[in-house]
């Protein structure tokens, strides 16, 4: 392996305990790292990880903190602050099995338990970084939304004698498949599977074989890879999405189970089978949960009144089977549940839209139509209210259980709401954003975009904004481009997981389109024509 100089590489290390930063810093210094920062885990650190470039970034956990690493890395994940070109390693001197599948779902580059030596880092280190260097043209071409260069890039510039032919062999079938050639990734993945028994490629080689419709072999292997692969949880979230797609939802309730019996700590994966036993009629396993997502979501950002809401449509379906003394009780529990969803999130505004309709159908099934309808108008009153508003009708199918169809368009992720978020002053934030941007003063419009999402994780407007600036920085930056193209590429991705309407859903093509031409065709100046 080739040596690595850290004399040029960009360090963030990120640990609560002082001692453990001293020494991790004492064994940075010595293996030539100059540009090195070290902070304590808080909220703050966000900040510090989106606001710069780094190679490096090691990030310790303790259990005891109020806000872990394992909640640091778990948010970065989900804001798409994890850069391909980031290494990231985790590091834990707790070595529980629930812990560290749960911090491997956020899927850091290395997991390392404390203590280890300079030599076992730097090992690491050296292969992290060898292989980020070589992928970074990869890299590139994807931020730049060239994926058949990208992988034919893969394709000519690794020779099977190569160290990273595997690597490579393994980027091209996921980007394959990104490109919509499922075919193309099953004839690599499947034969790396089958000679090497890779776990990577063995789950590329069956989501390949479900984009074609093979849902059938898909499941005989998957079956086969969890029992091959029996900790490997991610190989249980697909197999549940085969059995859902073949309408079995015990068996995928049952393998979900299993997965959770692992790995307890996954909120997305609790709501999934809350999800699925709903609909399957096992309230009382749809119930557990959705209460344990409540619990597990107190400091997670994945917090957010969805599992509240669901716990109220569980009341609701009781209502059909129970007696009139039962229905009252029922009825009561219904509304606890909303004023307590209310109370933890006072300033979601999807969350009234959702109640209304809720409390709408449990109206209607206790035989109040009058009630029913006032609720109706509400909810369309608050969502005339919405700067992009919601398809109710949607909206009625989220917040009831039942299934939306699979070939629809997504729906719109719940607004993630935390202590201090604030839908209305996300917007306002933006605004005065857009006011800083046309003025030419384009820090202070990054500031204020940045803080636009802090506010509301799921403001398209301040994302999309996000995407423009970095734009027109990547073209007027030669030094910072394929960084900056990152950043553009990361949040059109964000957004594009988000219902998109009208002039916000026009400006995300515009940029898509500007950004597949490449920066050197973009017209000179400013692009403030294409602001909302």
């Amino acid at each position: 392996m080739a040596q690595v100089d850290y004399s040029d590489k960009q360090v963030l290390l990120i640990d609560s305990s002082g001692n453990m930063r001293a020494t991790l810093f004492y064994m940075l210094r010595s293996m030539g790292v100059v540009n090195l920062k070290a902070v304590t885990i808080t909220p703050r650190v966000l900040s510090v990880i989106a606001e710069d470039d780094y190679d490096v970034i090691l990030l310790g956990h303790n259990s005891s903190d109020s806000f872990s690493g394992i909640q640091l890395l778990e948010e970065c994940r989900y804001r798409g602050y994890i850069k391909p070109t980031t290494c990231w390693v985790f590091m834990t001197g707790d070595a529980a099995q629930e812990l560290i599948l749960h911090a491997l779902d956020s899927r850091p580059d290395a997991l390392l338990t404390k203590p280890f030596s300079i030599e076992e880092l730097k090992n690491r280190l050296d292969q992290l970084l060898t292989r980020k260097a070589l992928f970074a043209p990869v890299e590139e071409l994807v931020a730049a939304g060239k994926l058949q260069q990208a992988i034919q890039y893969c394709r000519n510039a690794f020779a099977p004698y190569d160290d990273e032919y595997d690597a490579a062999c393994l980027m091209m079938a996921r980007l394959q498949l990104q490109a919509g050639q499922p075919h193309l990734a099953e004839r690599i993945a499947g034969k790396m599977y089958t000679d090497k028994k890779d776990k990577e490629a063995g789950m590329l080689y069956a989501k390949s074989m479900m984009q074609q419709g093979k849902n059938k072999e898909a499941e005989r292997l998957l079956v086969h890879f969890t029992r091959q692969f029996p900790l490997y949880i991610p190989a249980y979230d697909l197999l549940a999405q085969v059995y859902e797609q073949f309408g079995d939802l015990d068996a995928a309730r049952e393998i979900l189970n299993d997965a959770i019996k692992l790995s307890p700590l996954g909120i997305p994966r609790q709501m999934t089978l809350g999800r699925i036993a709903t609909q399957s009629k096992q309230l009382d396993v749809a119930s557990s949960a959705y209460k344990k997502s409540i619990v597990l979501g107190r400091h997670s950002c994945y917090r957010s009144p969805e599992p509240y809401l669901k716990l109220a449509n569980l009341k609701r379906l009781e209502v059909a089977v129970s007696s009139e003394q039962r229905q009252d009780e029922l009825y009561g529990g219904f509304n606890k549940l909303l004023s307590d969803a209310f109370s933890a999130f006072p300033q979601d505004q999807r969350l009234r839209i959702q109640a209304s309709l809720l409390r709408g159908e449990m109206l209607q099934q206790l035989g109040d139509q009058d009630g029913a309808n006032q609720c109706a108008r509400e909810a369309q009153r608050a969502n005339a209210e919405l700067a992009v508003p919601l398809d109710l009708d949607r909206e009625l199918l989220a917040v009831t259980g039942d299934r939306i169809p699979i070939l629809d368009k997504p729906v719109q992720p719940p607004v993630v709401s935390a202590p201090g978020r604030d839908v209305d002053m996300s917007r306002k934030v933006n605004r005065q954003g857009v006011k800083s941007y046309l003025a030419g003063r384009m820090p202070e419009a990054l500031k204020y975009f940045g803080l636009a999402t802090e506010y509301d994780s799921s403001n398209v407007a301040a994302l999309l904004n996000l995407a423009q600036l970095f734009l027109e920085s990547a073209r007027d930056s030669q030094e910072k481009r394929s960084e900056r193209l990152r950043m553009v590429q990361r949040y059109l991705t964000l957004s594009s997981r988000m219902v998109l309407e009208n002039e916000v859903q026009e400006k995300h093509q515009q940029l898509k389109v500007l950004l597949h031409r490449g920066v050197e065709e973009l017209p000179a100046g400013s692009l403030g024509n294409l602001l909302r």
